[in-house]
């Protein structure tokens, strides 16, 4: 056979309401009050034209579905996290939250470019989404775009949101001092703090965080060493410690833990220690943050690390979306939820004496 002669393939139509109610021996309006959940009609009635629905492998026509209840069943995510480190795991519990809703998400990212931001909130509402979910890398920057007064709910979660908006983030000093007690807990008492830039305002909630754990359990606490979100900041940093003048406290003695602002600092804090031949965590413990698997899980030793839940963050910010757009109000403000410590083995067990 020629290759002009090859046989046209032929798809199945697909199945109508008008098969489904004529299978199931109804008008087509009944079948579709049933389908809709919709009119009157006996419980077994109702069940019998969706299971017949069902065994035919009946869609419903999602365009003339939100037409009829004024809803697309869309949900738009903005981002600027172009490496998605923090918005993916958003969108897996916004996802999480929407899925069983029949919702869908669109994820857009706006990068640091208004013009492309304002083109992708005028697509969605272009789209008829039910409503818009920003996001971000830090939560003290705005995303650039606007997104005020639109026609359609928006929520922000781990981005600084507009004013009298709903908003949530992670409660960053709560992280923070869940790191700094589990390492008292341990009996370590020389804690030094590495973290991030100054001009992140989670460098200072998570170093008043450090300070107030270890004024409370009356040990001393030198300031934080700032610096970048990187492992050789971590490197660096341990060389101020642990090679310079400085020391953790007026007896020039060295840390015997540090808590670090990200889990890459951490990772370059312990390939330091390796190359001093410290170990890790006989000798120094080591706590990061972010929980951050690909890097916590690969580092030797696996890292202890706090987790800032972004997943359940996200399910949390999908579910008040729906809220909204089912009409239930919320009340404005930001919402701090929870961090939680993922312990391996960098921080070890606890010391004697």
């Amino acid at each position: 056979m020629a290759a002009d002669d090859q046989p046209v393939p032929v798809f199945p139509k697909p199945v109508t309401l008008r098969d489904v109610a004529a299978a199931a021996g109804v008008s087509v309006a009944t079948a579709s009050k049933a389908l809709n959940s919709q009119g009157r009609m006996t419980a077994e009635t109702r069940e019998r034209i969706r299971e017949t629905a069902r065994s035919l492998g009946f869609r419903p026509n999602s365009l003339a579905q939100s037409l009829l209840r004024r809803r697309s069943f869309t949900v738009g995510l903005l981002t600027n996290d172009t490496y998605g480190r923090f918005s993916l795991p958003l969108m897996s519990g916004i996802s999480d939250a929407l899925v069983d809703n029949g919702v869908s998400v669109f994820l857009c990212n706006v990068e640091e470019d208004p013009r492309l931001g304002q083109l992708h909130v005028e697509a969605m509402l272009d789209k008829r989404v039910d409503g818009i979910i920003a996001t971000g890398k830090r939560i003290d920057r705005h995303l650039p775009v606007d997104l005020s007064d639109l026609r359609v709910p928006v929520i922000y979660a781990f981005t600084q949101p507009d004013p009298d908006a709903v908003a949530f983030v992670s409660d960053d000093a709560g992280g923070a001092r869940l790191a700094v007690e589990h390492f008292c807990g341990l009996g370590r008492k020389r804690i030094a703090h590495v973290t991030g830039p100054a001009s992140f305002a989670v460098v200072h909630d998570r170093a008043q965080a450090y300070r107030d754990v270890l004024t409370e359990n009356g040990l001393p606490a030198a300031e934080p060493l700032l610096g970048a979100w990187s492992e050789a900041w971590g490197h660096e940093a341990v060389a101020r410690l642990f090679d310079g003048p400085r020391r953790q406290d007026g007896k020039g003695e060295r840390p015997d833990a540090v808590f670090c602002g990200n889990d890459q600092i951490a990772r370059g804090v312990i390939d330091a220690l390796r190359e001093r031949g410290l170990s890790v965590p006989g000798d120094v413990g080591v706590i990061g943050f972010d929980n951050w698997e690909i890097v916590a899980e690969a580092t030797r030793p696996p890292l202890t690390s706090v987790d800032m839940n972004l997943a359940a963050l996200g399910r949390e910010a999908g579910l008040t979306l729906l809220s909204l757009v089912g009409g239930q109000p919320a009340a404005p403000g930001i919402r701090k939820l929870p961090c939680r410590l993922v312990v391996r083995q960098s921080c070890g067990h606890p010391m004697d004496g």
